[in-house]
Formats: structure tokens, sequence, C-alpha cells
């Protein structure tokens, strides 16, 4: 878990970052196929939705979703094992964002179809049904191996630079 917020900004930036790359390919996909303009159609919807991503992440969803769960959800079975946090919370996050996200993505693509409810309502189940692996068995596992790899080489460096005790 980031430690402090440049920690979460990169924790952020790689989680979001993929998953929006392949949400984007999932959801043209589904849409519309794989015609030959489907790079380039992810490749432009792409800075967009990372953006949009980001900010419901940060701003929205992460500090919901962190504050139900420490409040009401964590318990002392969960604090034995720090997989079984991010798990939890990674799950919670798929909700939230894919709520978010799967209305973002139908009112840029203006595909509202007959009836908005059941569109977004196929969106969003269709997007849950991706997401959530998506997260817990790729996105999430290399995410957190970015920042632990992170944490690892900032806690060596620190270690590195605290002065020796002079022995006299």
């Amino acid at each position: 878990m980031p430690k402090n917020f440049k920690e979460e900004l990169l924790f952020t930036a790689v989680m979001a970052g993929l998953m929006v790359l392949v949400m984007a390919g999932y959801n043209i996909a589904l849409t519309d196929g794989f015609s030959h303009h489907f790079i380039r159609e992810v490749l432009m919807g792409y800075p967009l939705a990372l953006v949009v991503a980001a900010i419901c992440d940060l701003g929205i969803i992460g500090p919901t979703v962190k504050g139900i769960f420490f409040k009401f959800i964590l318990n002392d079975y969960m604090k034995k094992k720090q997989i079984r946090i991010a798990l939890t919370i990674s799950c919670m996050m798929v909700v939230g964002m894919v709520t978010l996200m799967s209305l973002f993505g139908m009112i840029v693509t203006q595909n509202f179809g007959g009836n908005f409810f059941l569109t977004y309502l196929h969106t969003w189940i269709f997007n849950v049904f991706m997401a959530l692996p998506l997260q817990l068995i790729v996105v999430g596992p290399i995410a957190r191996a970015v920042l632990g790899a992170v944490q690892k080489r900032t806690a060596s460096a620190t270690e590195n630079l605290e002065p020796e005790s002079a022995e006299d």
C-alpha cells in the first residue's frame, strides 16, 4: 500500500494507466470489433480517459472507498495479512471506478441506446466482468510489484544516507 502522496501518485499512474488502456480496448472491441481503426481509436481516447480515471481515483472513489473500508469493514482477521486489505480495497475500487467510467464512456461515445438505464446497466455489467479479474490477476499484482520495488529502493537509499554512529 502507498505510504505517502508520491507513492499514491505512482501507484495510481500504473494502475489507472494499465486499466484504462485494457478497458478502452475491451470496450472498443465490444462496440466496433477489431477493425483497422482499433489501435488508433484506443490511443486517441486514452489520454482523456486516463485523466478522468486518475481524477476519479484520487479525488472521488479512492477517498470514499478507503473511508468506508477503514471505518466499517476492516477487522482483526484482515489485519493479519496485508493482501486481504489490498484485495478488498481493490474489489471496492473496481466497482466504484466501473460505475463512473462506464458512464464516462457512454457520454464520450454518445452510446445511450434506446433506454439509457438499460444501456448503462449492460455496459456496467460487461465492464465489471472484465475489470475485476483484470485488476485482481494482472494489473493489481503489477502495480503492487512496481510500488514494492520503489519502496524497497527508497528504504535502502534511506538506510545508506543515515550517518554511521561514530565509535570512540
